[in-house]
């Protein structure tokens, strides 16, 4: 091979390193252990902890706390040394069936280059998060190909809608099949309004989490790899300018154009600021989304209950899934646990 054609399959190949071999966890079972964790914001106040209980028992679990759940390093749940320590216990611990983060915040991405991916890559489990949590989402599954569940958080709304979905993708080892959106309580003013941006069908593994993550893992071992893929992305609370910022980025870096079809999820006060607005005048949300992911030739789908929305679907990373915009469904073909 010619100097040229080595420095052209290094421009190539992918920057972040990805497993080949898709690893799925057991399905969950009534009275199994669940570990809890968190990864990123502490959780100090004890009813947030008794209502995370609350939860894991309501589903028929059994909960592990972690050892250092309640501490608190700054805006943190600990020191890093002490959240990696509880992934590590809960990944170790033979009688955890799955980890499940209490909350997001900030901070996953701090743990990054001190986990031992080849630990939960010998004892593959169920985890589960959104939000923050898309940093280890992604670095879990590029460096293990374990099949990881975006999706609520034990201290999230769980409406029957979630709880719905939460159990289909938890508990049954069938593929989950077709999703949408809620049944329209008002047909005239939805509370979820799912909109083809880009018509078509795409198939493709289904990646994605949070647009801030996913961008500030850029350049990274971690950063995402959407080449073939069915991307999903949300945000809570970023102005327009900050969600086309991001966006930009990625559609610079080649991440949009690479995707075999994009979904852009709910969100939440994704608006121009009241208080002290970034710029006198700004685009709307779907202006931005229409301006940059309308540009691609590719399946584009916006508003599906993804990420802050109470109603909130349980999305497996990795697995086989279709996304047809037109009709407004995402279609996950292939099972996610054994």
């Amino acid at each position: 091979m010619t100097r040229r054609n080595l420095m052209a399959a290094a421009l190539l190949a992918p920057q972040a390193s990805s497993a080949t071999t898709l690893l799925k966890p057991a399905v969950l079972k009534p009275g199994d252990t669940v570990g809890l964790i968190t990864p990123s914001t502490y959780v100090s106040d004890p009813d947030r902890i008794a209502a995370a209980v609350r939860t894991i028992e309501y589903f028929g679990l059994r909960m592990k706390m972690g050892r250092n759940v309640r501490k608190q390093t700054g805006y943190v749940g600990g020191a890093i040394a002490q959240r990696v320590s509880d992934l590590h216990d809960m990944f170790r611990d033979p009688d955890v069936k799955a980890v499940f983060t209490i909350r997001g915040g900030y901070g996953s991405g701090q743990l990054l280059d001190d986990i031992d991916y080849d630990l939960i890559r010998r004892n593959p489990k169920i985890f589960l998060g959104f939000s923050d949590i898309t940093a280890l989402h992604l670095a879990i599954h590029q460096k293990t190909g374990l099949v990881t569940f975006h999706g609520p958080v034990t201290l999230s709304k769980f409406t029957g809608y979630t709880q719905d979905h939460f159990r289909k993708a938890m508990f049954d080892p069938k593929p989950i099949g077709s999703l949408t959106n809620p049944p329209l309580s008002d047909p005239l003013r939805p509370s979820h309004t799912l909109r083809t941006v880009r018509p078509g069908k795409a198939r493709g593994p289904l990646i994605g989490g949070n647009l801030s993550l996913i961008a500030s893992l850029m350049g990274t071992p971690y950063e995402i790899d959407t080449r073939g893929k069915i991307l999903f992305i949300e945000d809570v609370g970023e102005q327009p300018y900050s969600i086309d910022r991001m966006l930009t980025q990625l559609r610079l870096s080649g991440k949009l154009k690479s995707a075999a079809g994009i979904i852009f999820g709910e969100c939440e006060d994704c608006k121009r600021s009241d208080y002290k607005p970034s710029f006198d005048a700004t685009f709307s949300l779907g202006e931005v989304v229409d301006n940059i992911l309308g540009e691609l030739k590719v399946p584009v789908l916006s508003g599906l209950t993804i990420g802050h929305t109470d109603d909130q679907l349980t999305l497996p990373l990795g697995v086989m899934a279709t996304l047809d915009a037109d009709k407004g469904e995402l279609t996950i073909e292939e099972s996610a646990v054994l």
